[in-house]
């Protein structure tokens, strides 16, 4: 990684890229706020969160940093399917959209994700977790317009799912995320980065040799996942932004582990972000 080297900070917030993150139902706000956050603690240099409109205002409250955009929501708080067309503008200029985190309708977020590749730049790089993922297993022809500026962060559960396996995978079983990914990743002409792997689309694998079980806390994902948009944002190409987001995360892990193997939070690894970062130089 210190070989890649880091791309410059540029001479403005647009010289560190553009960050869309879309989900963040009613129940479940603080998915897009902590993938949000991840990104900026990563350098990215622009950041608007979309999210159901009954939790808009608390969003722009609780990450002022971020732009905000209202999209309708059912009677229950999903973020409905057809919620798309207030993103035109915002997808427009993107230079990387997360979709996913937040998420808690299955149907509506494949019909969500279906407008948002119809709408996306040409260049734009799109990350998908959580529910956008399961869209995906039910129809893979909806990103074939991604390939080769896709990237999924699955974990153990949704990648047997992605990859259509009758049993579970495990993520201490190394060797099999690692074939499964690598299958996933050609399938969808995808970078996927699961846990502590990260496989490109052309099959090239990565492990990080970081991390422990203290990263199984509720948010962790949506933190990975923001860290990989904000990498991306910053000029990094999809699979070496995902083995950046990836270490940090782990390391960051690792680093709040010192004193307790559990009960560090989700919002607390991004922390850690900036000065890992400089630590690699």
């Amino acid at each position: 990684m210190r070989e890649w080297g880091q791309p410059q900070p540029g001479e403005s917030k647009y010289d560190r890229g553009v960050v869309l993150i879309v989900g963040g139902a009613r129940r479940s706000p603080g998915a897009v706020a902590l993938a949000g956050v991840a990104a900026l603690r990563v350098g990215a240099g622009r950041l608007t969160l979309a999210a159901a409109e009954s939790v808009a205002v608390g969003l722009a409250i609780a990450v002022p940093e971020s732009g905000i955009v209202p999209l309708a929501e059912t009677a229950e708080g999903s973020v409905r399917g057809d919620a798309g067309s207030a993103l035109g503008s915002d997808l427009e200029s993107a230079d990387v959209v997360l979709v996913g985190p937040g998420l808690d309708d299955l149907e509506a977020a494949a019909q969500l994700l279906d407008e948002i590749v119809s709408l996306v730049g040409d260049d734009t790089v799109v990350v998908l977790d959580a529910y956008a993922l399961a869209a995906v297993h039910e129809d893979p022809s909806r990103v074939v317009s991604l390939a080769g500026r896709l990237i999924v962060t699955p974990n153990p559960t949704e990648l047997a799912l992605l990859a259509d396996l009758d049993e579970e995978l495990h993520g201490s079983d190394g060797d099999a995320v690692v074939r499964t990914a690598r299958s996933v990743a050609e399938r969808l002409d995808a970078t996927v980065a699961t846990q502590n792997a990260v496989v490109g689309p052309d099959g090239t694998a990565w492990t990080i040799e970081a991390g422990n079980p203290g990263l199984g806390t509720s948010g962790s994902g949506d933190v990975l996942a923001g860290a990989v948009a904000g990498m991306v944002a910053r000029g990094v190409d999809p699979a070496r932004a995902a083995v950046w987001a990836t270490y940090l995360h782990a390391a960051a892990g690792d680093r709040l582990a010192v004193d307790a193997p559990v009960g560090f939070l989700a919002r607390e690894l991004s922390d850690e972000f900036p000065s890992l970062l400089a630590g690699l130089q």
